[in-house]
């Protein structure tokens, strides 16, 4: 792996933080003045359609990389991926932006944690040193016992826990399917569970909101299409730490769109998480 591409890799997930922060930003819009399930599963079928299209577009087709080694893990995944996304949309309306990306945050730790359960992976001490100090600053953020504790604060790190358990589960179907198959399963099944759900919620949308939808639709396409470019030509372990720029540029769009504050403990608690976070990816890199 070349240096060139190295920094290609970085300034794709760079690129990819930003375009997610968009994406996040319309969500919340959106799911402020429509039902979240109505919103998520029209943002489902356009996601859909780009993996259908891009399948096609492979050696073997859709019937390729529909054939899955292990199908009911792929199902499941797919479902999980788009309850967690309807759970954050929530989080976003509830709480706002910061504060639900800054507890979300926890989600690799949440991946080290779970890797011994799941995948059988040894988590050595230094790495629950990590995990235990990113949970303290969760406790930073959401402040229980020094002000009225809102439950809807538990919604984004619900979130959390299902995206590391997908994480968990794509790294574990990596062993038998390739990753097209698993974008493909990805997509379609969360396509599917989302449109059998989220049809029930339809309502009508102000011609003007859905020129928003369209552009949420798009950023999703477009950052899982640079997401996977900055994995083809980079090492993962190399561009994952600027995955955490996804935080900042929420953090600026919350506060200068949507009018949110961005409260001290919030900021300390966020950076804790993040170096906890950062020390076990380095961890990681060490041990491989």
């Amino acid at each position: 792996m070349t240096e060139q591409n190295t920094r290609l890799g970085i300034l794709l997930m760079v690129a990819t933080t930003f375009v997610f922060a968009m994406q996040d930003g319309l969500s919340r819009y959106l799911a402020g003045e429509y039902n979240v399930l109505m919103v998520v599963m029209i943002r489902y079928w356009f996601f859909a359609a780009f993996v259908i299209a891009i399948a096609a577009r492979k050696v073997g087709g859709i019937r390729a990389a529909a054939a899955a080694r292990r199908p009911l893990v792929q199902a499941f995944r797919g479902l999980l991926l788009a309850a967690e996304i309807c759970v954050m949309v929530a989080g976003f309306v509830l709480l706002g932006l910061v504060e639900s990306h800054a507890v979300f945050t926890c989600y690799p730790l949440l991946v080290a944690a779970l890797s011994g359960p799941v995948l059988g992976e040894r988590v050595g001490w230094r790495r629950w040193v990590a995990i235990g100090v990113g949970f303290v600053g969760v406790l930073v953020i959401l402040q229980p016992g020094l002000r009225v504790f809102s439950p809807a604060a538990l919604i984004p790190l619900a979130a959390a826990f299902m995206f590391a358990l997908y994480g968990l589960l794509t790294r574990l179907v990596a062993h038998t399917d390739s990753a097209a198959t698993s974008f493909f399963w990805t997509g379609t099944m969360g396509a599917v569970a989302m449109t059998a759900v989220g049809i029930w919620f339809w309502e009508p949308m102000a011609p003007r909101d859905w020129g928003w939808m369209a552009a949420l639709c798009v950023t999703g396409a477009t950052a899982h299409y640079l997401l996977i470019k900055a994995y083809e030509v980079a090492e993962a372990s190399a561009v994952q730490p600027f995955a955490y720029l996804q935080l900042v540029f929420v953090t600026v769009l919350g506060v200068a769109v949507f009018g949110e504050t961005l409260a001290p403990n919030v900021m300390l608690g966020a950076a804790i998480v993040v170096a906890a976070g950062l020390f076990t990816l380095w961890r990681e890199r060490q041990r491989a």
